[in-house]
């Protein structure tokens, strides 16, 4: 089965994650995307929280925070989403840009809005009390 590779963004404000959620979808999502040909990470995730997001990253925030895998959220059974992960700051607010329809900050109470690789996110983030 196909096995979808993203990016995503974790940005954590007073123990709550920075989420996003597209136009016509219920579930929530960490910010980011897939990348391009031939583009790296950093480059792929800059991108897309510029598309999304509407801010650049801070130089110099961008670390990595762990890879994710999971059924993918609206798609047949056995397709797979692998999300490799960076913690990072927006320079600027972040905004809803493009397919984005909302953002929100979420804590424990909220995994079960979000997309099944988000809720291994926050799984984590709580284990390592990142979190509440």
């Amino acid at each position: 089965m196909p096995l979808i590779d993203k990016l995503g963004l974790l940005h954590i404000v007073d123990r709550r994650l920075l989420v996003a959620r597209s136009h016509g979808k219920q579930r929530f999502y960490v910010p980011g995307g897939k990348r391009e040909a031939g583009e790296s990470d950093l480059a792929a995730l800059g991108r897309e929280i510029l598309e999304e997001l509407g801010t650049t990253l801070l130089a110099g925030s961008i670390r990595p925070a762990g890879i994710f895998e999971a059924q993918a959220d609206g798609r047949q059974d056995g397709v797979r989403v692998r999300l490799t992960a960076y913690f990072g700051t927006p320079e600027g607010t972040p905004a809803a840009c493009a397919e984005i329809a909302e953002l929100a900050w979420f804590g424990m109470a909220d995994v079960d809005r979000m997309s099944l690789t988000g809720q291994q996110i926050l799984r984590h983030l709580q284990a390592h009390d990142r979190i509440d």
